[in-house]
């Protein structure tokens, strides 16, 4: 038997459906597909064939056969792809004809990246891009997560990668023409200027909004008294029931998030239980708390209470709901609304989504998530520490964790937990 298996499932959706793509791969993919077809077909050419039970000789389904030679495949080993007819008992016979060929069995979730991974066709950063573009609901995140599949701050990463390595060429030759006796005595100020340039240019890309913002959305908090209208707004903006609205104070106890698309951008709108300065009901003051963590936490804060009672907050935005009230009176810098007849809804629509494009990253690039900010903090902070460093041999060192640091980015240095982590998230067929 081979030492690595060779894996099959289905990439497609789930059946029925019009077409059921199965794909193999690994190094008895072909020998998978002549078992089921009899015949191998040109390489890279989609050719029908019968599918026949290896076992019993049962047709299992008129195809269209396709492989592909490695490495030069998605995987990076030989590829088989067969498009089957897409009903549940087509896909269940060939993926049981498939399971008792030797040497074949059923792929994790993501094995197929993962092996697109270390076979080098992908980094790991395109490896994530990838598996935000697989969750992506909204065009914003779309075009971001395509933007990192597409290796376009893996393109970034190495030629900041050859920046670092021709300053630690450099400084290894200012060693190598130097005398010991005067090591400490050159001048490595072109090095260390050259440190400080690479440490800028990174430290740039860390002022980005992250990641975390476009996939989980811009959380976005509605707060205020009992009976100020958070509910009833909430269920305006999100466009269904979503809250109980009731004129009875503390009618919302917990915290009630909501996701949803406005224009392409993603936001969690979140109710939270009425404020107020006393109450006898524990699940009311417990509701409470998580009212305040959660403003403390949002990135835009909807204040439905009175201006000298609102927190403070970096995006506080005051509201002034219940328009439709005969009793409404306007306050200054409010944004007037009544979730009931309509009434401004348009225009609060229009200043959230102005506002979040500008907390969420540039569409068309990409947006760094915690792991890749952590990693490039460490470059750069080991960037200045060389910069700084009298030492040359201290400066060396620092150059190569800074390198260090850059290579777990792209995965040349990474550890079993993570990937293990980081691939689950794909589906089985991916």
């Amino acid at each position: 038997m081979d030492s690595v298996d060779t894996i099959f499932a289905l990439s497609s959706g789930a059946p029925p459906a019009a077409i059921a793509v199965m794909r193999i791969s690994g190094p008895r993919a072909f020998d998978a597909v002549k078992a089921l077809a009899g015949t191998l077909p040109p390489a890279r050419k989609a050719s029908l064939r019968k599918l026949h039970d290896p076992e019993n000789g049962s047709l299992l389904d008129e195809a269209l056969v396709l492989v592909f030679p490695g490495p030069t495949t998605a995987t990076g080993e030989d590829l088989a792809e067969l498009h089957l007819h897409g009903g549940r008992a087509v896909v269940r016979g060939v993926e049981n004809a498939l399971a008792h060929i030797q040497g074949l069995r059923r792929a994790e979730a993501g094995e197929f990246t993962r092996r697109a991974f270390a076979n080098g066709r992908i980094d790991l950063n395109e490896a994530e891009g990838l598996a935000d573009l697989l969750a992506a609901e909204t065009e914003w995140q779309r075009r971001s997560a395509a933007a990192m599949a597409g290796g376009a701050f893996s393109a970034q990463v190495e030629q900041w990668r050859e920046a670092l390595l021709r300053l630690a060429a450099m400084l290894e030759a200012e060693l190598d023409f130097s005398d010991e006796d005067d090591v400490g005595e050159q001048d490595y100020s072109n090095i260390s200027n050259g440190c400080i340039e690479l440490h800028d240019a990174i430290s740039g890309h860390l002022s980005y909004p992250a990641a975390e913002k476009l996939r989980d959305g811009l959380r976005v908090v509605l707060a205020g008294p009992p009976n100020s209208g958070k509910s009833t707004l909430l269920n305006a903006l999100v466009s269904r029931e979503a809250a109980i609205v009731s004129d009875i104070a503390g009618t919302t106890r917990d915290l009630i998030e909501v996701p949803v698309s406005l224009e392409g951008i993603p936001f969690l709108f979140t109710d939270t239980a009425g404020l107020r300065d006393e109450s006898g009901d524990v699940i009311e003051l417990i509701g409470m708390e998580r009212a305040e963590r959660a403003m403390a936490e949002a990135d835009m804060l909807l204040w439905l209470g009175p201006q000298g009672d609102a927190p403070k907050h970096t995006a506080l935005v005051q509201i002034e709901a219940k328009a439709d009230l005969a009793d409404h009176t306007r306050k200054s810098d409010a944004i007037i609304v009544s979730a009931r007849t309509g009434q401004g809804m348009p225009e609060l629509v229009a200043f959230l989504v102005k506002h979040a494009r500008d907390m969420l990253p540039p569409p068309d690039a990409f947006a760094l998530n915690q792991r890749q900010r952590h990693l490039l903090r460490d470059t750069a902070l080991f960037l200045s520490h060389a910069s700084r460093a009298h030492d040359p041999l201290i400066m060396a060192e620092e150059l190569r964790q800074a390198r260090l640091a850059l290579d777990a980015l792209t995965g040349r240095a990474s550890t079993e937990d993570m990937l293990d982590a980081l691939f689950g998230r794909f589906c089985i067929g991916k």
